[in-house]
């Protein structure tokens, strides 16, 4: 069987794009830093375009945008200090007393049902003598060897952390030339359609980014609004924290829960911020996932509800948590290859014979 040249082009960009797709699941690892990078230089490029318009220098202009961008992350992380510095020592105290108070509650209405437990409270004295001591850098140091993460975590979350501003300033620097240079690899005759097909994959980013942006601020709002009507006394840090905390899918949650969980215990020392704490971020997150994430996102570039969270479930099972963060733009790219596909199908003879 003797192939046309037509079918051994589509072979070969077939089979590179199959070695690429095995080189990057190999070096995954290695690649997080640069895509973290190559993800933030292109949300914040257009910053750097605009200052640069005003004649500002192109270096500053950059330096400007990565500061303003790591203050704000600082300022996030931040945000957890009150609720660490409030709380911690009163968990040391409490933790004991609230253990012997379950275990005296629900020892003997669990007996009634059949089913003998109790809870071992001297081991949980041990375990938090062990991990809240006085001195919170020796906790820290018994977590991680507890966990068994070791050195190399600690290395590997430095090095990213060192690695990833580095990224993205030489990347924001070299953006215009980066774009050309791109341009220039598309022989000739197919630029207008490439070039047109990657400008509404941009214009359909940016619709993403701001979707993105408004669930981030109504959960912000909601989680500090309904923890403050419940009588939360860092409802404040703890929703707000919550709420852009999103932008990391179920991290950003899990984090958020355990704080308002750990702040609700401490200051009710009863089942109430538990219950409060189970409904206020049980409803928040279907709300998160059923509507606001499918409306606010999934509508702005085209999406169904439905296939939002197949996106975020798919991308999360094959790529984890880097799957995950780049499901849904990766979903609005998809889609527009996929209009075009049936555009060019429709108008191809085969439909119309």
């Amino acid at each position: 069987m003797t192939l046309s040249p037509g079918q051994l082009r589509a072979l070969s960009w077939l089979g590179l794009a199959g070695a690429a797709a095995v080189v990057l699941w190999l070096l995954a690892p290695v690649l997080t830093p640069f895509l973290v990078g190559a993800i933030l230089a292109y949300a914040l490029h257009p910053l750097v375009e605009r200052l640069v318009a005003r004649r500002v220098p192109r270096v500053i202009a950059v330096m400007l945008v990565e500061v303003a961008v790591i203050l704000m992350l600082l300022a996030l992380l931040l945000l957890i200090v009150p609720v660490l510095s409030k709380e911690l020592p009163l968990l040391k105290a409490q933790i004991p007393a609230l253990a012997e108070k379950l275990n005296a509650t629900l020892s003997p209405w669990l007996a009634q049902l059949g089913i003998h437990v109790a809870l071992d409270v001297a081991g949980i004295k041990a375990f938090v003598v062990k991990y809240l001591g006085a001195n919170v850098e020796e906790g820290l140091a018994a977590l991680l060897s507890s966990a068994r993460i070791g050195g190399s975590f600690v290395l590997a979350l430095l090095g990213n952390a060192v690695l990833i501003p580095v990224v993205l300033f030489y990347l924001l620097m070299d953006w215009p030339r980066l774009v050309e240079r791109v341009q220039a690899l598309v022989p000739p005759r197919l630029r207008p359609a490439v070039l047109g097909f990657l400008q509404e994959c941009d214009s359909l980013l940016g619709q993403y980014l701001r979707g993105q942006l408004l669930v981030m601020l109504v959960l912000a709002v909601y989680y500090a609004v309904a923890l403050q009507l419940a009588g939360f006394d860092l409802a404040l840090p703890v929703g707000v924290f919550t709420g852009l905390a999103i932008f990391i899918p179920y991290i950003g949650f899990g984090l958020g829960c355990a704080l308002a969980l750990l702040a609700g215990v401490l200051q009710f020392a009863s089942l109430y911020g538990v219950v409060v704490v189970a409904v206020v971020y049980g409803l928040g997150q279907l709300v998160e996932s059923f509507y606001l994430t499918p409306r606010l996102v999934g509508e702005r570039i085209g999406l169904n509800p439905l296939a939002v969270i197949f996106a975020l479930l798919a991308f999360g099972h094959l790529l984890g948590f880097v799957g995950v963060l780049v499901a849904l733009p990766l979903s609005a790219v998809a889609l527009v290859a996929l209009q075009r596909l049936r555009a060019a199908y429709m108008a191809s003879r085969l439909y119309g014979s």
